[in-house]
């Protein structure tokens, strides 16, 4: 793909679905402070010189206050947008934690949901990715590769 200027690449992310200790069939989400408001799975942008995982682990713990186990590699995400500020890529983890959920960083508040009872709206494209984890624990299938 030609280019007439300097690159524009994607901005790296990390989301982690968060399972309580105790509370299977469940999900930690954060309330937004920012725009775009709405729920959302923690995570935020890996920084400079940061591994993923490391990126993961100190997100999680920004948004909810959990010291989270991060105990697989769920899955890429990369629709150009999946983020209405700006192209991301998300990588998603899975984990679990002890304890309960406070809001911090730039959640307003922080929770844990039943997966069959998610709040609204879900925002980015959080709302595909919840459900691809749905479908995971039901059936151990990785979710699709997208286009």
């Amino acid at each position: 793909m030609a280019s007439n200027g300097p690159y524009k690449n994607p901005t790296p992310t990390v989301d982690v679905l968060i399972e309580v200790e105790g509370r299977p069939g469940t999900v930690v989400l954060i309330a937004r402070r920012n725009e775009p408001q709405g729920w959302a799975i923690p995570g935020g942008f890996v920084d400079e010189g940061e591994f993923l995982a490391d990126a993961a682990v100190r997100e999680a713990k920004e948004e909810t206050t959990l010291d989270v186990e991060l105990t697989e590699l769920f899955h890429c995400y990369s629709d150009p947008a999946r983020d209405p500020r700006s192209h991301t890529v998300s990588t998603v983890f899975l984990a679990r934690a002890k304890g309960e959920p406070s809001g911090g960083d730039d959640a307003s508040d922080a929770q844990v949901f039943a997966l069959d009872a998610l709040p609204g709206p879900i925002v980015f494209d959080h709302a595909t990715i919840l459900a691809d984890y749905v479908a995971y624990r039901a059936t151990g299938k990785r979710p699709p590769v997208r286009r």
